[in-house]
């Protein structure tokens, strides 16, 4: 597997990133202002994420995803990986990273990968207003965990 910075001239993968965030809205305009990074198999984009500054010394991972049928291969793990080591070599002093509280296997990978629950953004997935509720495991997600990590 190959992950790299999508190109300038390529179309970013959009229903890859619509399966972490389902806002076409949301995503458009951190796509403008972030860095896409895709992960290919065979020239075939399987994963996804987005670097998004922040703050001085600070920047975050907004957007992370895997394509249905390659999910539950470590690709999403490698992503996170790369996603660190690139804030790293950027010079960031901290990578932030959130994620739906009903995202149960999304909060266990970023805590393997040394992540920390820093805070909770109540109702984020609600006043953002998303067409349609979301729910995952069982669970409608409505708050956004914020996570952590100094590099």
């Amino acid at each position: 597997m190959n992950i790299r910075l999508l190109n300038s001239n390529e179309n970013y993968p959009l229903e890859l990133l619509l399966l972490a965030d389902p806002s076409r809205q949301l995503v458009e305009e951190y796509l403008k202002r972030g860095q896409c990074y895709v992960a290919e198999i065979d020239h075939q984009i399987v994963g996804v994420y987005v670097l998004l500054p922040t703050r001085p010394e600070t920047i975050e991972v907004v957007n992370i995803a895997v394509s249905e049928v390659m999910q539950g291969k470590g690709i999403g793990r490698q992503l996170v990986t790369h996603a660190i080591e690139t804030a790293r070599i950027q010079g960031y002093k901290t990578l932030e990273i959130g994620t739906g509280n009903s995202s149960i296997g999304q909060l266990a990978l970023y805590q393997k990968c040394g992540f920390r629950i820093v805070g909770v953004d109540l109702e984020f997935f609600v006043r953002h207003n998303y067409v349609e509720e979301i729910y995952e495991n069982g669970i409608q997600c409505r708050d956004m965990i914020r996570m952590s990590q100094d590099l």
